[in-house]
């Protein structure tokens, strides 16, 4: 068995051309023999024009193409009117039916070949379609997939902002009590210790805070879902920051928040109560991180077709990480300061989610002199935000 796995392989190595060449030659010389036999036997009744259709079926079946299978018919039709037809070893077509039977019977071969290769080729065809059903199938069962794992972090990310918004909504009424009550006490006339008025202060700061961050997650969530749609109207930014640098002075009544505001009218649509949270946000990230109180600006300015606004500090300025996350467009973690008390990360995805709603943009980074810069823009004009 060796020498016949050695002829294999020989076999398999020999180019198309020449294989195919090769087997149509064997196969014509094997009819040749098969038919010389048989014309020994019964004189001139034979069979050679069945042989020499069988072997030109078997070359169309081994070989590539029409070519071959059509050659070897012609030279089968050749050799059974010159060898195996009277008058023998002479090319004949005098004799009466022998017209006939030599068209007929390369007609017939020519056709059985043309019929093999034509169920090769729809062999080939069946293969293909057969994978190509295969990779679609498997393409569908990845879609499929993709889907299904879309879908769980969807369910997911919806079960995460229910369950933010009922502990904020929890969350939100005993904090204002707490805040309220704290500045009741405060503003009384009751003597107390420095050490309870300190006290008494802290709550009222940490409650603020919370409320804050509270405010933050209810509008980030609301914002990220599409449950809270914008109820936009022509506003004037002036005030709207106006508003918000008096929130901030009553919250941090020993900082100074300078304001430097536009020698034009910044009058555009917008959501004047998140705009305001935006801003209150940059503000009081500003106090509470830069550790800067003395040279927080607030900037209005009108660039091209955008109503700018811009917050700076002279305090450390940002980190790396956070101003690539910020130009990347990234979501920022919660946590940036390592306090989480203090919720720097939630409120600035609030402010990246409201402008970004707004169709505006948002950026950071670090002066030249030292300090952070914050500036975010809104469109000026409502085509503006849809373009």
């Amino acid at each position: 068995m060796d020498w016949y796995r050695r002829c294999v392989r020989l076999w398999e190595r020999l180019p198309p051309v020449p294989r195919d060449l090769c087997a149509a030659a064997l196969l014509l010389w094997a009819a040749y023999c098969i038919s010389g036999s048989l014309l020994e036997h019964t004189g001139a009744e034979n069979n050679s024009a069945l042989v020499f259709v069988l072997a030109v079926m078997v070359i169309s079946i081994i070989t590539t193409g029409y070519a071959y299978g059509v050659v070897a018919s012609l030279v089968g039709g050749f050799c059974i009117n010159y060898f195996f037809m009277y008058p023998y070893a002479a090319f004949s077509l005098s004799h009466a039916g022998y017209p006939v039977a030599m068209f007929s019977m390369v007609a017939i071969s020519i056709i059985v070949c043309a019929l093999t290769s034509r169920v090769k080729l729809m062999a080939v065809e069946a293969v293909t379609r057969e994978q190509n059903a295969k990779a679609l199938y498997q393409m569908n069962q990845r879609l499929y997939e993709e889907k299904a794992a879309i879908q769980l972090k969807a369910a997911q990310e919806n079960i995460r902002s229910n369950i933010l918004r009922a502990v904020s909504h929890d969350l939100r009424t005993p904090l204002t009590a707490i805040s309220g009550a704290a500045t009741v006490l405060l503003e009384s006339e009751e003597m107390r210790s420095e050490k309870s008025a300190s006290l008494l202060t802290d709550i009222k700061e940490d409650a603020d805070s919370l409320i804050t961050m509270v405010e933050n997650i209810l509008s980030v969530t609301r914002i990220q879902d599409g449950q809270t749609p914008l109820k936009k109207r022509e506003e004037m930014l002036e005030e709207v920051a106006g508003a918000a640098v008096v929130a901030i002075r009553r919250r941090f009544p020993g900082v100074p928040v300078a304001t430097e505001l536009s020698e034009d009218i910044l009058y555009l649509p917008m959501d004047p109560i998140l705009i305001k949270q935006v801003i209150v946000n940059l503000l009081e990230n500003s106090i509470r991180h830069s550790g800067d109180f003395e040279h927080i600006c607030l900037r209005l300015f009108r660039q091209e077709n955008w109503a700018v606004v811009e917050v700076r500090d002279q305090g450390c300025g940002l980190s790396a990480d956070l101003r690539q996350a910020i130009q990347n467009g990234e979501q920022l973690p919660q946590n940036l300061s390592g306090d989480s008390s203090r919720g720097m990360g939630i409120g600035l995805s609030v402010c990246q989610s409201i402008i970004k709603a707004h169709s505006g943009f948002f950026a950071a980074g670090n002066a030249p002199e030292g300090g952070a810069v914050f500036r975010f823009g809104l469109p000026m004009e409502e085509e503006t935000a849809h373009g």
